[in-house]
């Protein structure tokens, strides 16, 4: 028992204290790394229905206010733009180790693992942990990939060669907006949302509870979109809240199917290569499949693409291919999602 000012402090006293200060770490983090994206003072143009410039009456305002519209009205794809969010986030990301050390510090967890294992940055079976979550991922988004086959004039052969295709990925990394989406955002949401935020969740809520619990704060971070979908004045405000709403239920979802692999393979890197894919395929546009010719097919291929994953969700996140897994060293035994099926 702890000794306190006011008197002893019970074990379950500490721990609930804990597990508070461990939310609202998680939930500090979330608001700095979106935080972080608004920082950037910038004379780039206000996006308006008529002009896109910042209104002249707007820069004679106090400076605080000056800051306030600057970041909610620059546009998002600006190459200038991206640039300096993302090197925002990508600080953000290499900082959060340290605030996953000063939690355990804090909360006086004891652990063997460094936090950079914690946090699923090691070495130990990496190629398994690449491919084999990618390969689900990949399974999972089976209707897709053969309605895209199905829509090249060459086919499977055609989808294969622009995959391989050496010149189309010189052009992709020389293009901002798809190194944002497809590298940047993949890596430091991850980093951030499931390799620094897991390690805190997992010895107060368990392994399971966390893997629902850290897509949340995922799913938040993105209504700040909310703000700059209503300056662009594209939608109602209620049509922006709809799709807002559908945007954080997809994103919770697969913030819990992240957060689930990142348990089970004690990796970051698949995680990140999932993330990566699913930005490049977008939401399965599945009423297109249904007015398809080949219908039938297609939805064959989806429901087969969802039956496969389903079966092999627990067989290619086997812990056996990954050996000892750090993050579940924090959990309190019995922790099934770390256990062998």
């Amino acid at each position: 028992m702890l000794e306190s000012e006011h008197g002893p402090i019970t074990h379950e006293e500490h721990a609930h204290t804990r597990c508070w200060v461990c939310v609202l770490s998680c939930l500090l983090l979330a608001c700095v790394y979106v935080g972080s994206l608004y920082v950037w003072r910038s004379s780039l143009p206000r996006y308006t229905t008529h002009q896109q410039r910042c209104d002249s009456a707007v820069r004679l305002t106090i400076k605080l206010l000056l800051y306030v519209c600057v970041f909610l009205c620059v546009c998002r794809d600006h190459p200038s733009v991206i640039k300096r969010r993302c090197a925002s986030v990508l600080l953000v990301s290499t900082l959060s180790p340290a605030v996953v050390k000063g939690w355990i510090h804090w909360a006086d967890v004891r652990v063997d693992a460094s936090v950079w294992e914690l946090m699923g940055v090691r070495l130990e079976s990496l190629v398994p942990a690449a491919i084999l979550p990618l390969l689900l991922t990949m399974v999972c988004y089976l209707g897709p990939l053969v309605q895209s086959a199905m829509d090249n004039p060459k086919g499977f052969t055609g989808e294969l060669q622009s995959a391989l295709d050496v010149q189309s990925w010189r052009l992709c990394v020389g293009d901002v907006v798809w190194l944002r989406n497809q590298v940047v955002a993949p890596l430091t949401e991850e980093l951030v949302f499931r390799g620094a935020m897991m390690p805190m969740l997992v010895p107060c809520t368990g392994p399971t509870a966390a893997i629902f619990m850290a897509p949340l704060f995922f799913g938040v971070a993105h209504f700040h979109h909310i703000i700059e979908q209503r300056r662009l004045h594209k939608d109602s405000m209620s049509v922006i809240l709809l799709v807002s709403g559908m945007q954080f239920l997809y994103t919770t979802v697969f913030g819990a199917f992240t957060a689930f692999i990142f348990m089970r393979t004690g990796h970051v890197v698949g995680p990140v290569l999932c993330h990566s894919f699913c930005n490049s395929q977008g939401l399965p546009d599945i009423s297109s499949a249904l007015k398809h010719p080949q219908q039938s097919a297609l939805v064959f291929s989806y429901l087969m693409g969802v039956l496969l994953f389903l079966v092999l969700l627990f067989p290619l996140t086997d812990p056996f291919f990954y050996g000892d897994i750090p993050v579940c060293s924090l959990a309190l035994p019995p922790a099934s999602v770390c256990q062998m099926k």
